[in-house]
This record gives C-alpha cells, structure tokens and sequence, in this order.
C-alpha cells in the first residue's frame, strides 16, 4: 500500500445485501468508493472478503485507520461482536481480527450507531445536543445522541430501539427477539409487506390485490414506488406502518427529549407517505412536557454509514 494518509480513513458499512467502502477525508467527504454483495458463506469468507474491499478503496492512498458499521450487538469494552443479523458474525473479536488482517488502528460500532452519528455530524441532525434516530431497513435500528455524545449503553450494546415492543399481542419479532410487536417486524421491510398483504386481502378487487394476482410480490420497493406515485392503496400501507412508527417515536420523545428524531433507511424513501402518519401518531399521544422534536428524513442516505464509520476514527 503507499503511505498512509493522516488525514483519510475508510468507512466500512456491513450489510446483509451489499458491503460499502468509502475512503473518507477529514472534513467527512468521499474521496472513493467502492461496493460488493454480502458473501454470507461463513465468517472467514466474509473477514476476507472485507479485507479485499478496504484494499480496494485504499489502493492509492492508504488510510491511517478504517472504522466499522455493523449489524451486530457489540461488546465495547472488549471490542467483540457479540451477536449480528442477517450476517454470518458471532462471538468475535473483530476489532483485534481486523487490526491484525488490515496493518491499522480500528473502530468498531453498530451500524445504526454510526449513520446516527454521521447524521448528527454533518446531516439532518447537526447542532443538536440530543438526538434520536431510527433506521428503516430489512430490520430497524436505532443510534442515540445524548447531551452531545453517542450513547452506547453499559458495555457498549445499547440503543436497540427497533426492539421496542409497540404491540404487546403483534408478530413475534425476527432473528433472536423473543419479545412480539416490535418496531423490528412492525416498521422495516417486512412490516411493509405485511400490511400491503392485509390491504391486497382486505381489498381483493383493488390494485395490490390485481397486482398479486399476477404475482408481485408485494414488497417493499415495489411499495414505496406506488406510494410515491400517489397509489392509494400504498398509501394506506405507509399509514399503517407509520403508526405504529409514530408509537414508537412517540415513546422515545417521552424518554429521551431529544431536539430532533431522525428517520432514515431505505424504508424512509417513502418519504411524506411515512413520515405524515408517523407525526400525526406522534402528535396525538406525546406528553405536553416533551412535545416539539422535529421529526425529519435523513439526509445523508445511503452514503450515512460508510460516513460514520469513518467518523469513528476521524
């Protein structure tokens, strides 16, 4: 590699689709970047596959550090994965592994930790002091700015927010939650294409219904793009979902007080079809005492991970 640079660090965001690399100056601007799907084989292939990546994006100017957003439960005070969805890392000590593989310093955090951050630095959320953020995606995640610094519990694994149950009697949640209704399976991916199939059923000679007959799958994509274009139905699939978001921000307002909650993930592309009901669920139950955070969309979208983790290092 050339030598390292003091001023560049790269960025990894591990996802359970795609891991994205970006070599990140200073100031938080992308110099490169660079992309491959998730090879979910084994650990080992995946470490690899990681380490080939941040050599990539390195190639000409070689960072003095690379930080990493993770799907994952983490020790901090050890710098161990503990626990990951939708990827094949457990009971690892990643922090030192990847040090030891990549020649550098390293940071690890969870990966709604770090678009929470990236999004506090430089995003929806800079001058705050407390900041709440929830992350839309496959599953939901959850990052918290307190009086002026990331929060991350007592070893380092706190800020679960998308395991929020907001439906005592809801879905049983997904991966290793034992608990049900929870923002988890209720706001992500999977909560959108069940209300779109309650909708598809409830309507049967209405336009999801037509379109699942003809064998959509209904998912959340293909939601969000009928949302967008004004489809009525889709728009009743984002009310619903942004209810249940509503309760769960309503709850963390109460909690936390922050200045402003941020909604971002690829379920935020929903735009206003989200973000309309998730306010007015908010504004119907929040306490008098907390009430006035503003809850906005994310600004940075997809490049709000690999921000973050370098921010880490940065």
């Amino acid at each position: 590699m050339p030598d390292s640079s003091p001023s560049a660090a790269v960025g990894i965001d591990l996802g359970g689709t795609s891991i994205k690399a970006a070599l990140v100056s200073d100031r938080l601007e992308i110099v490169s970047r660079s992309a491959v799907p998730t090879d979910l084989r084994s650990q080992g292939v995946l470490l690899s596959a990681i380490e080939r990546l941040v050599e990539s994006v390195s190639k000409d100017t070689a960072p003095s550090a690379v930080g990493f957003g993770l799907p994952s439960q983490i020790d901090q005070r050890h710098g161990r994965v503990l626990d990951s969805t939708n990827v094949p890392l457990e009971d690892l000590d990643f922090k030192a592994e990847m040090a030891s593989r990549l020649g550098v310093p390293v940071e690890i955090d969870n990966d709604a930790n770090v678009a929470c951050l990236a999004e506090w630095r430089i995003g929806a959320a800079r001058g705050a002091q407390n900041v709440v953020m929830v992350t839309l995606g496959t599953g939901v995640g959850g990052g918290l700015v307190l009086d002026g610094r990331l929060y991350r519990g007592s070893i380092g694994s706190g800020a679960e927010l998308g395991h929020m149950s907001v439906d005592e009697n809801g879905p049983h949640c997904q991966g290793h939650c034992n608990s049900r209704g929870c923002l988890e399976v209720l706001a992500s991916a999977t909560g959108v294409m069940a209300a779109a199939q309650q909708i598809a059923s409830d309507h049967p000679y209405g336009g999801l219904a037509a379109a699942r007959a003809a064998g959509e799958d209904l998912d959340a994509r293909y939601m969000i793009d009928r949302a967008r274009a004004g489809d009525e139905e889709a728009m009743q699939v984002f009310a619903i979902v942004g209810r249940h978001l509503g309760v769960g921000v309503t709850n963390l307002v109460n909690i936390f007080n922050p200045e402003v909650v941020v909604i971002g993930g690829g379920i935020a592309a929903a735009g206003e079809a989200l973000l309309a009901p998730t306010r007015e669920e908010y504004e119907r139950r929040v306490l008098r005492a907390t009430a006035g955070a503003r809850i906005v969309a994310a600004e940075l979208g997809n490049d709000a991970g690999v921000l973050g983790a370098a921010a880490l290092v940065l």
